[in-house]
């Protein structure tokens, strides 16, 4: 985890969250990639040259911790220490995530302002005491209607089961507080009608809306039968409900409570990233809350799919889960970000496989990308000793170089930047790359350069040119997306001294022609994506 360093300041940022993640264990690939997804998010908008505050963090209370910690012969607190220490942030610093800030549900900050909110909730008359009795999925820490259950089987014959854990829910009965949820299910829906765009995908959309219109319950948000969690204010025999307590990160991180000029130009998230699993909590209670409260709601709720193996979601549970060190060791960080960007349309459930990863690396970052890099600075090299020379022979060809980059560029920001649409916008730069592969065959700079007159000079110049300055815009262009191969290729083509550091490139300028100038040093650096060893 690195932060930025940036302090926001002036105009509203543009807030984009992940989930708090629950620390009952490691983090697996469908954490990082929601996270990945939020760093490629924010890096993007951050090279449009907007204020950005980018939020992750972890979730740390519940009965489902408490359990897990019990069981590892430790208290919660040290539990949580050290898995946030020893195995969340270095997993995000390991995969080069920029987030600005990481909240922990155990922070002062955090906890305080957490029962700042409820407290103002039960003087406004929003909360109630009560009494509830129900199925209970200590996984999911959510009441279970009857309805949503399944039949066990095996083992489990006999017994109604969690459908996301596939695990035995637990029948409890307890003296509650309850929020009045119910009253929100009309304001809900207008909302959701007057903003289409709330919620994404579609599909989920069309889930949360039917959901919405059934009629809502009152939330229970208080659990009395275990004490690891934020105390009630006004009644310490309870603790707030975890996912009450989760969702005010959002708020807590950004100043809720403590500094309003900083909350009021964070507040609320432009973007929340959300796995589909905890789609409803975000849909439904977040904004309920916040209309309770009278504070504004958030511009998007953005759920991802799920990550599959072998037919089945990626998790702990059901073995079917891979560490991304796994793969960041054999195909490096900068692939890993890409292939999980590029190769699974976000918003839908997508397969991995080693075999699928091992054949696009190799087709598109090899082959396709670091190939075309290697050739171009070794042909400089070759024939200009190493000085990109002037382009003065362009025609049609380059024209459609030109063009095609202008459109690659266009399409990826609005992809990547504004539709979330991240494998669609990485397509589009690696269509582009296709076309200047393309263009130097059709070209071949290494026959015109048998030719030593002035005409033939000029053209070999000309096409080295096109293809160093394509390379240029998509060290740009793909720099959210794989930052430290971007660098790289930035550095061989000798950008910096003439343009600045590639952080500092705007995405409006990516597909402008004509910016590195010729006279820039060109080196062949390191392959900036070597050949795969036998796949593991």
């Amino acid at each position: 985890m690195a932060a930025t360093g940036t302090e926001q300041t002036g105009s509203k940022a543009y807030y984009v969250t992940t989930p708090i993640y629950y620390v009952n264990d490691a983090p697996h690939l469908g954490h990082a990639y929601t996270t990945v997804a939020g760093d490629v998010l924010t890096r993007w908008h951050r090279q449009r040259g907007e204020k950005v505050w980018y939020l992750t963090g972890t979730d740390e209370h519940g009965q489902k911790i408490m359990r897990t910690a019990e069981a590892n012969g430790v208290s919660p607190q040290e539990w949580c220490d050290k898995l946030v220490e020893e195995a969340w942030k270095p997993l995000w610093e390991h995969l080069d995530i920029r987030n600005d800030d990481f909240i922990r549900t155990t922070e002062k900050r955090h906890t305080e302002r957490v029962r700042e909110f409820v407290q103002d909730l039960y003087d406004k008359g929003e909360i109630y005491q009560g009494g509830y009795e129900g199925p209970y999925c200590v996984g999911c820490e959510e009441y279970k209607t009857y309805g949503e259950l399944l039949d066990g089987e095996g083992e489990f014959a006999g017994q109604k089961l969690c459908p996301i854990h596939r695990s035995p829910v637990e029948m409890l009965q307890e003296e509650n507080y309850f929020f009045k949820l119910s009253e929100y299910g009309p304001k809900l829906l207008e909302h959701y009608e007057r903003h289409p765009e709330f919620i994404q995908p579609e599909s989920a959309r069309n889930e949360i809306v039917n959901f919405v219109r059934q009629g809502l319950d009152d939330l229970s948000i208080s659990r009395s039968t275990f004490d690891w969690g934020v105390k009630v204010p006004w009644d310490d025999k309870h603790v707030i409900y975890v996912w009450i307590d989760a969702l005010l990160n959002y708020a807590t991180a950004v100043g809720y409570g403590a500094d309003q000029e900083r909350f009021e130009r964070t507040f609320p998230a432009d973007v929340h990233l959300v796995g589909k699993d905890i789609l409803r909590f975000h849909t439904v209670i977040w904004p309920a809350m916040l209309m309770a409260n009278g504070l504004p709601l958030p511009g998007k709720i953005v759920a991802n799919g799920w990550l599959m193996v072998g037919g089945e979601k990626m998790s702990k549970s059901n073995l079917t889960g891979i560490s991304p060190q796994q793969l960041t060791e054999h195909f490096g960080v900068d692939a890993y970000r890409w292939y999980f960007m590029r190769a699974i349309a976000f918003g839908q459930d997508g397969s991995f496989s080693w075999e699928d990863f091992s054949a696009r690396y190799t087709s598109e970052l090899a082959n396709d990308y670091g190939n075309l890099a290697s050739r171009v600075a070794a042909m400089v090299g070759k024939y200009f000793g190493g000085t990109l020379p002037e382009a003065t022979a362009s025609g049609d060809a380059e024209q459609a170089v030109v063009d095609g980059l202008a459109q690659a560029a266009a399409k990826a920001d609005e992809r990547i930047g504004d539709e979330l649409d991240f494998a669609g916008g990485i397509a589009a730069v690696f269509e582009f790359i296709k076309q200047v592969n393309g263009y130097l065959t059709e070209q071949a700079p290494w026959k015109v350069a048998k030719d030593d007159s002035p005409e033939a000079q000029a053209r070999l110049a000309t096409i080295l040119y096109t293809a160093a300055e394509s390379l240029r815009a998509c060290a740009v262009l793909l720099n959210a997306v794989m930052p430290e191969s971007s660098a790289k290729l930035w550095e061989s083509l000798g950008a910096e001294p003439h343009l600045g550091p590639l952080a500092g490139q705007r995405i409006a300028d990516a597909g402008r022609w004509g910016l590195l100038p010729a006279g820039a040093t060109v080196t062949k650096g390191a392959v900036l994506f070597p050949r795969l060893e036998e796949t593991k």
